[in-house]
């Protein structure tokens, strides 16, 4: 009869094996099972998007969203049982992340990325990151404060942004006659408006404040006090995989949860960062403390009711 036990349990331990291997391989699919067999996780980051992913002085990439999507590629590490992962951390534009996601180059894309229906039909995104505004930027010395204030002037902005295609219809709708520029990217939008090329520039808000902070002459520039839009940033996830998605916001969650995002948020918001020791001195917004508490993934702008427009 012992015997029987003994056999029986030794049965029951085998399934369980087999059930527990089952998870950790037999059946993967998606993003989990290329990084399963290759041991190799793709971030897609970026060269000057401060503070959320940009390039430092020794070529090493960091940031906020760096910081988070490192710890989703430990999630993934953990959910498939590697002793290693090797993580990639590929160079992306605004323009070219999304469809390196689509294609499988990049798993992750690590900035400050807008999430909104428009893009969750090729693209899906982990739980909002960061919940920003869209504004516009002027040089205090100039009379330009609010968008239409720049009726038949210069704007900039960044290809591939969502600020730019705003930027275009509020041109249309409030017939401002704007003459819009487009750059590779945030650095190079900077300057093209520190430069006068531009009578002002248009991005988030945290990346303007960012951009002003480590310039030459942080005390030169203004923001709008008006508020175009209210921006969720997020990062961005390939669309029809929902066990790597699942695995991905659970870790973002999970950070959220357990109070890390306070030490992660303060060491990028609020304290001395890289390349010139800048505090950006921003504390956490009332609307970002919301999803901390309620993670969501929620492209629908109205849901993050931003105050202060």
């Amino acid at each position: 009869m012992k015997q029987l036990k003994r056999g029986k349990l030794a049965l029951a331990t085998l399934l369980l094996g087999v059930i527990v291997g089952s998870a950790h391989g037999q059946d993967l699919t998606g993003r989990l099972k290329k990084i399963k067999e290759t041991g190799l996780i793709t971030l897609g980051v970026r060269d000057s998007s401060i503070p959320f992913s940009y390039l430092t002085e020794n070529q090493a990439y960091i940031g906020y969203a760096v910081d988070l999507c490192l710890k989703a590629a430990t999630a993934v590490q953990r959910e498939l049982g590697l002793s290693k992962l090797d993580i990639k951390m590929l160079p992306v534009t605004a323009v070219t992340r999304i469809p390196l996601i689509a294609n499988g180059t990049i798993d992750l894309n690590c900035d400050s990325a807008t999430n909104n229906e428009e893009r969750q039909k090729v693209v899906t995104f982990a739980p909002t990151i960061f919940v920003t505004s869209s504004r516009i930027m002027a040089k205090k010395s100039s009379s330009y404060r609010k968008l239409d204030d720049l009726k038949g002037k210069v704007v900039v902005a960044s290809s591939g942004t969502s600020n730019i295609k705003q930027l275009a219809t509020l041109n249309g709708e409030r017939k401002l006659g704007i003459t819009i520029l487009t750059a590779r990217d945030h650095a190079e939008a900077f300057l093209m408006f520190e430069t006068d090329r531009a009578q002002a520039i248009i991005n988030d808000d945290i990346i303007l404040a960012s951009l002003a902070a480590t310039s030459k002459s942080p005390g030169d520039y203004v923001l709008s006090s008006e508020a175009l839009s209210v921006e969720p940033l997020g990062i961005i996830e390939p669309l029809n995989d929902p066990a790597f998605k699942k695995v991905v916001d659970a870790a973002i969650s999970n950070v959220y949860r357990s109070g890390e995002i306070n030490r992660i948020y303060a060491k990028w918001f609020q304290a001395p960062i890289p390349p010139k020791g800048v505090n950006l001195n921003i504390p956490m917004s009332a609307e970002f403390n919301a999803v901390v508490a309620k993670p969501t993934d929620s492209p629908i702008a109205a849901e993050y009711a931003l105050t202060g427009k």
